[in-house]
């Protein structure tokens, strides 16, 4: 098989060029596609153990334990520890990371739309639903 028709080589090439447009866009705020990830967990739910901040983005929890650490660091984060359980931690966004949500999103939005601008609406609409279907996602409207 040829290296250009492998699918392993295909979504990599694809991923990359994605987290680099993503990781410029956002860096004018001074976060990562990462960070991007667990504010918006944290926007949509309020907050989160990083136990179900990991399983969300399908990490693993030594690799969220070091982005939370960067983000706590940065202000954009806290870590609450539940008084009833000293051993359950929460992780909710400070001001400044709420303050993000809507600049984040709207770069979200526009990142996403230029990605995918070569393609018209039936084709978005089978890559995303091919992209699901590989990584056995649900859709967000579902």
């Amino acid at each position: 098989m040829e290296l250009q028709s492998c699918i392993n080589y295909l979504l990599t090439t694809a991923q990359h060029e994605v987290f680099q447009t993503f990781s410029s866009g956002l860096s004018q705020f001074n976060i990562t596609p990462g960070q991007y990830g667990v504010l918006s967990c944290l926007w949509k739910n309020g907050s989160c153990t990083p136990k179900e901040i990991a399983q969300i983005l399908r990490l693993e929890n030594s690799t969220i334990s070091g982005v939370l650490d960067r983000m706590q660091k940065r202000g954009l984060i806290n870590r609450v520890v539940d008084p009833e359980d000293r051993r359950s931690v929460q992780v909710v966004p400070t001001e400044e990371g709420s303050a993000l949500r809507d600049d984040v999103l709207r770069l979200i939005e526009r990142l996403n739309v230029e990605i995918l601008s070569g393609f018209s609406p039936e084709q978005k609409g089978i890559l995303l639903d091919g992209l699901r279907k590989i990584g056995n996602v649900e859709r967000a409207d579902a």
